[in-house]
Formats: structure tokens, sequence, C-alpha cells
């Protein structure tokens, strides 16, 4: 498809910021090693960080020779414009008052322009959707400019993170307009209650695995023996905690009857997706095997069946994560399946805690605030700690695979990274063209960890978690 100079320029104006931000981000990257060596006083850098700065350097001025020839690719671009322009008013001057049926005025207006798919023309993302299909199935060309110009607008406004959206094979990949990220719907799916009350950061730009220094040997302080001799000294000692980068992923494979003569499947699709992305990144924090919260918490076993043994089970779990903690989180959460939640509701009892707690009034075991699942904390327990209902957590535990668990937690150590504003990205390829279908795939990484501090969640397990009864 032919671009207009207008698109033309356009497009280089993109590769000219993609250009200067690649320049800026070595420079700084350049800055902080440098900055790194002088702050722990070593006189020269590592052999890793040298070779590294010298790449860096390197791509500097390659990025500095590019910036200077897509500048004049530019400029060369602008002065064809304005020949065009000057054409054409020439043509109207020749023939005032004689505009030709076919002859296309152009208007050039200042100002930020309106994003391709937008919350208030496309709220539901069908028509991205229907363009991605159609520029797949049939070549359409208006489907295809309109997703040319969104992923330029990407390039331009979050061009760090389609850098990473590229694989080891050559399917071009498509941003999800961003307003489409939050479409979470309560239906089948478990969705991410316990990964929206995590500690969030911002997932770093580069790199499978995040390094946390971990003090392992404190520094010490004690009474002075007398005026004048030794005081206590005590060099501090670390460990590293590396927490691996994780993948969440699904696809969808879109026939082609579908697109053509289907009512609403657009809308189905990408929710189902969106809701699926929500549960199984939630899941993989609670119940991998080797760094979910189930893996990584001290186990509290709980015989008891009634609710004043599991809420003293509670207040154990409180004190095991204050004393791991020490100040610097507060146990604030407890986690569980939506039928223990349930089965908390429905006790009755005459008896009620001996200190008044915060948050909650007297005579009451708890508060419900009435809320639905997946829309905040359900309530709140006797000492004031908010409780969050997850159905990512398993119902099959025991011998008996028939308990579930509970969790209490400071949610200030349940560290969470994501990408800055949940980037997720959509790749169509043509692999199902022989089956009338278009491959719809989703995917977005993320990382966590629940182990700064050894103890600093727990869960409550044991017979007096098996399945409840009404």
């Amino acid at each position: 498809m032919t671009m207009t100079l207008e698109e033309l320029i356009t497009s280089i104006e993109v590769e000219y910021e993609q250009a200067k931000r690649d320049r800026e981000k070595a420079i700084a990257e350049i800055k902080y090693l440098l900055s790194a060596a002088q702050s722990e006083a070593r006189s020269n850098l590592t052999e890793d960080e040298d070779k590294r700065v010298q790449d860096l350097f390197s791509l500097r001025d390659r990025k500095k020779s590019e910036i200077e020839g897509i500048r004049a690719k530019l400029d060369s671009a602008k002065r064809a414009r304005v020949e065009e322009m000057e054409a054409s008013k020439a043509l109207d001057d020749k023939h005032p008052g004689a505009e030709r049926p076919d002859q296309k005025r152009q208007v050039t207006t200042i100002g930020r322009e309106e994003r391709t798919y937008r919350p208030d023309h496309d709220p539901s993302g069908v028509g991205f959707l229907r363009d991605l299909a159609r520029s797949f199935l049939f070549q359409d060309p208006q489907s295809q400019y309109r997703l040319q110009r969104h992923m330029q607008e990407e390039r331009v406004e979050r061009a760090e993170y389609l850098e990473r959206s590229a694989g080891t094979s050559d399917f071009a990949g498509l941003t999800v307009p961003q307003y489409l990220t939050d479409m979470y719907a309560p239906k089948t799916a478990a969705l991410r209650p316990f990964a929206d009350v995590c500690n969030k950061h911002p997932l770093p730009p580069d790199g499978m695995t995040l390094n946390i220094s971990q003090i392992t040997t404190g520094t010490s302080v004690a009474s002075q023996a007398s005026q004048n001799t030794a005081v206590s000294s005590s060099l501090p000692g670390d460990t590293t905690l590396a927490v691996s980068v994780k993948t969440a992923a699904g696809q969808q494979i879109l026939s082609r009857q579908a697109i053509d003569r289907g009512t609403g499947i657009d809308d189905v699709i990408m929710d189902d997706l969106f809701r699926r992305y929500a549960t199984n990144l939630d899941s993989q924090l609670i119940t991998d095997s080797s760094t979910g919260l189930d893996a990584a918490s001290t186990a509290i076993t709980q015989n008891g069946t009634t609710v004043a043994n599991l809420y003293s089970s509670v207040l154990g779990g409180a004190s095991g994560v204050e004393t791991a903690v020490l100040g610097f989180a507060v146990p604030n959460y407890v986690v569980m399946h939506s039928r223990r939640w349930y089965w908390f509701s429905a006790q009755l009892g005459t008896s009620w805690p001996f200190v008044q707690q915060p948050g909650s009034p007297p005579a009451n075991i708890g508060a419900n605030f009435a809320v639905g699942y997946n829309k905040g904390v359900r309530g709140t327990f006797p000492n004031g700690m908010g409780v969050v209902v997850d159905n990512n957590i398993s119902t099959v535990l025991g011998t008996s695979n028939n308990q579930d668990e509970m969790f209490v937690v400071a949610s200030d150590e349940c560290h969470l990274w994501e990408d800055p504003n949940a980037p997720i990205f959509i790749r169509a390829e043509g692999v199902q063209a022989a089956n009338l279908g278009v491959l719809v795939v989703i995917y977005g990484y993320f990382a966590y960890t629940f182990q700064r501090y050894s103890g600093a969640t727990q869960k409550i397990t044991g017979l007096g978690l098996v399945t409840p009864t009404f």
C-alpha cells in the first residue's frame, strides 16, 4: 500500500523518536554504571561492566549517526510536502473557483491527534479485533492501515515495551489498545483477587531475573566495657534472592465463519482472553510449586473444626508474620476460598474477643462488607485484618483431597512486578489459514516473591479446613 506524504512523514518521525530514545537510554545506562562504581568507591569497572560500557558507547555513536540520517530524510520529505502544497496552490490560483470534483484539499491541523482506537468510539475492542482478523484473512488495506497507524502511535508512547514483543520468529506483534487491558468480567473465571492486593512494582524493561539482596548478618551494637576501649563491631553479610520473570499466555482460534457471520463473537473472545490471563497470573502466585504463596508460607496445622479454633490459628499466623518482619510490614489480610468465607459468615456464637479490636464492633466475630467476588476486601476479622476471597486456592488438598487453605499475609511483603500500564500483546498468525481460522495469542510478563523474609506469610491447613457444611 503506497503511503501519502503525510503518512510517510509520520512514519519517519516515529523512526526519529525511537532512535533518540535508544541513544538516551544508552547514555543513561552508562551514567548508571559509572555512578554505581563511584558510590562503591571502586577505582575500576568490573570486566563485564567495562565491556557493557564499551558496547553502550558504540550504540550511542551508531544511533547518533542514524539520527542524522533520519533527520536528513525527514527534511527531504517535508520539502516534498511543501512543494506539493505549492503546486496545489498554484493550480487553484490558475482556476479560481473552479475546483475539480476529484481534487482533495489538504487541511493542516496543529495539536494532538486522536488515537486510532479509542474507548469512546470502540469501548469493547470490537473494531480492533475485527481489523486484526480482516488484515490476516483478507489482507484488507483499510484494516492494515488502521493497525499500522495504531502501532506507530504505540512506538511513540510505549516504545520501550514494544521492543520486548519480538520473539525468535518473524511474526508481527500487535499491542492491544491500553484501555482494553482492564476488561476483567466476573463470570466463570477466578480472576486475580490476591494479585490486586499485592505490593505492586513496575517490571524492569530488560532481563528474565530480578536480584534482591537479603541481609543475613546485621551490624552489632553493645555497651562499651569502659572508656577508651574498643566498641562492638560486626560487618553485615548478605545473600542474593533471584526472582524469575514469568510469562502468562493463552490463545484462541477465530473461525472465518465467526468473523464473517457471527454477532458479538469479537466481544466474547476478547473478554475471555483477558479473564483467563488474569486467572492464570493469580493462580501462579498462589499455587506455583516452588515459589508460590503456598510453597513459601510457614504452615500452621489446625485440626479443630470450630470457628474459635480457626480464628485462633489466624491470630497465630498474624503473630508469626509480625515476628518475621518486625515493623517492616503489618499482617493485614487473610486470603481464603469463597467456601471458607461463607462458612465463617454462617457461624453463630455467644462470645467475642476479650480485647476490643480496631475496625470491628463488639459482640461480633467480624464484619461483612457485602461486596461481590473480585470486588475488593470482603470483610474483616475481629482483629481488624481484611478478608480477601480468591477461588484460585485449591480445595482438593489433604489426604482425602477435600481441604482448602487460609493464608495470613502482610501485603507489603507480597511483591508483584508487572509491566507498567499492564501492556498485553496480541499476535495473529496465518498458520490456521488451511482451516479458515486466525490464531490469536495473548501474553504478558510478571515476577513475584514472598520470600524476602522467612515466615513473612503463614498458611493454615489441616482437618479444620475440610469441605464445610451449612
